[in-house]
């Protein structure tokens, strides 16, 4: 159990405590409402509620708002692109007073209820937009990503590793540029020449599905890499990468890195065994956090960003693939991720959150 949900376990023992002894008041929110009167909608992208991603991971941490804070959430699906403006208004109809929207594809109409409805308190997951009433949670993915290269390189058995995306847009390469640069890193250090597939950094083009939903393209086009020789995936592609790692299923010796969650716990069991790692956003964390401050009548407008020094990105656990991973290159990663911390590494790409 996470230091949050224990925290938040024990926030629920303290105040049923208090109940039973006659003497508990409801909590302030939202600038004066009660708990009981605050509410939060949340509105998902096209990839839908169980991703196994950031809708997913967004909403988790919704539903443990809920618990730690007392107060009424619910979630909105989209399912096509034509649902993501109602489902906004939807969701603004309701009267709740947080809106949390997920995914760049919501952030023309987060940005329009916004505007026609400036008491309303706006959050937008992975995506950075301006707007007096509406917070941006967005996480430096490359940082967790430029590991994870590191990590893949170090163990693959081809001297070949790849990603492929979804669709070229900055939430997705973000992942793509760390990875390849962490796989550069690795070759730098250690005088390899492991080739990463898939994306090409300096102009910003690579391998995508053109959709989040499609599971069968993302099997074909990993068993593309895979025939090229690519022993390690990081599809950054939703549930698309579930193709990746039902192609790695398929493939002997071929793992594959989740993002946005662990997919060791997240992916249908017979996959869970093929994760090497998942490079991680926090995103249940900052979505306790930033609601959490509403309910007591504090809300900015100023972006979360997520790092590896704030805890808001990192990478997974190797779990079953731990004895893939030496010693040695355990530590080289634990001391590349203090680097990137301390500034001494600097993970770039065109596509970091400011």
């Amino acid at each position: 159990m996470t230091m949050t949900r224990i925290t938040a376990h024990l926030a629920l023992l303290a105040g049923a405590a208090l109940l039973l002894a006659g003497c508990a008041s409801a909590p302030e929110a939202g600038g004066g409402s009660s708990a009981s009167e605050y509410c939060a909608r949340m509105v998902t992208n096209s990839g839908g509620l169980e991703d196994r991603s950031f809708n997913q991971s967004s909403w988790e941490g919704l539903q443990e708002a809920s618990a730690q804070f007392g107060i009424d959430v619910d979630a909105i699906v989209s399912t096509s692109e034509t649902d993501l403006a109602p489902n906004v208004a939807q969701a603004v109809g309701t009267g709740c007073q947080f809106i949390l929207t997920v995914g760049w594809e919501l952030a023309d109409a987060t940005i329009s209820e916004a505007e026609a409805n400036p008491d309303v308190h706006f959050a937008i997951v992975d995506e950075r937009v301006d707007g007096r009433n509406i917070k941006p949670i967005v996480f430096d993915t490359a940082q967790a990503a430029f590991l994870a290269g590191y990590l893949a390189a170090g163990v693959t058995q081809t001297g070949v590793v790849a990603t492929f995306g979804g669709g070229n847009q900055p939430p997705v390469t973000l992942f793509m540029d760390g990875f390849v640069d962490g796989v550069d890193e690795y070759n730098r250090v250690h005088g390899t020449t492991v080739r990463a597939l898939g994306w090409d950094k300096e102009n910003q083009d690579g391998s995508f599905t053109g959709d989040f939903e499609d599971v069968a393209k993302g099997k074909t086009l990993s068993q593309g890499l895979i025939d090229q020789g690519a022993d390690v995936i990081l599809p950054v592609a939703g549930q698309v990468g579930e193709g990746a790692a039902a192609a790695a299923s398929e493939n002997r010796g071929v793992s594959i890195i989740w993002v946005d969650n662990d997919g060791y716990e997240t992916l249908p069991a017979e996959f869970r065994p093929l994760v090497l790692t998942s490079v991680l956003k926090n995103m249940e964390d900052a979505v306790v956090k930033i609601v959490g401050d509403d309910t007591a009548g504090v809300f900015d407008n100023a972006p979360f960003v997520g790092t590896l020094e704030n805890g808001g990105v990192e990478i997974a656990p190797f779990h079953d693939r731990a004895s893939l991973v030496s010693p040695a290159l355990e530590a080289e990663v634990d001391g590349i991720r203090q680097a990137i911390i301390d500034g001494s590494i600097v993970v770039s790409s065109p596509s970091t959150p400011e």
